[in-house]
């Protein structure tokens, strides 16, 4: 297959090597990953600050990105970003587009995928060559949980991987407390709601906490490092992504 890959905000300005782990996974299962140069931000942020006309320049400019026939999926390392394209772009281009921006949508929200989701949906995967020889919890984000619906598939490809040892996450369906602007508005409850995630993050003991989307691994993995966890954050990707050959070396964490 012919994949779009798309990089999402943080991913290009804070966390590219998820961005990178993404296109190591999916060429190394035998597609074609290509990135069109001129993507932009997704919008979610603007839609979810309660800004919907605003962002119909952001949402017109992906659309013409990845609309191209030529590419087969659109796949993303973000669960808030595949959701916002699935199901906000449609809202935006319903109420402010024209009738371009509203067919353009379509076709890009139909073959758009979160990186866990395309895996075990589409290409019908769950053993990935992935070798991660650490203690691994997984928090499921909000987004995926909850408006996309990935459910057991980023467990699935975990549970595959040789010599990870994964242990659940206690209360894992709780919201981390990041919800982007969320964080910045309402400091106090987000802390509170950080807090309790740290806690049961705690009771794991895991060297590693992982998700598929870096907005909530940066809220978590902020915490956890001020108070001097043992525990790292890093993306359902970047574990994917190592290999025997190639395996992510974890360093060791601050105590």
């Amino acid at each position: 297959m012919r994949i779009g890959l798309f990089a999402t905000c943080l991913g290009d300005t804070l966390f590219p090597e998820a961005v990178k782990s993404t296109a190591v996974l999916l060429a190394r299962l035998g597609h074609d990953v290509v990135f069109p140069p001129e993507q932009t931000c997704c919008g979610q942020m603007h839609v979810n600050t309660g800004y919907q006309r605003e962002p119909v320049p952001l949402v017109r400019n992906f659309a013409g990105q990845f609309a191209d026939p030529s590419i087969d999926a659109v796949v993303m390392p973000s669960g808030s970003c595949a959701g916002s394209v699935r199901h906000q772009h449609e809202i935006v281009a319903e109420r402010y587009g024209d009738a371009a921006l509203r067919a353009g949508v379509a076709t890009v929200k139909a073959k758009t995928y979160e990186l866990s989701e395309f895996l075990v949906d589409v290409l019908g995967v769950t053993e990935v060559g992935a070798y991660f020889p650490y203690r691994v919890t997984y928090h499921p984000t909000c987004h995926s949980l909850r408006m996309l619906r990935v459910g057991e598939k980023p467990l699935k490809l975990l549970r595959a991987v040789d010599s990870i040892d994964l242990v659940e996450l206690p209360e894992a369906d709780s919201c981390c407390g990041f919800g982007g602007t969320f964080a910045v508005k309402n400091a106090e409850t987000s802390t509170a709601m950080l807090q309790d995630k740290m806690r049961t993050i705690a009771t794991t003991e895991a060297d590693v906490c992982t998700a598929g989307d870096s907005s909530c691994l940066m809220h978590i993995g902020g915490g956890l490092s001020r108070i001097k966890s043992g525990t790292r954050t890093l993306h359902l990707a970047q574990i994917l992504s190592s290999t025997r050959t190639s395996p992510y070396v974890l360093t060791e964490a601050v105590r």
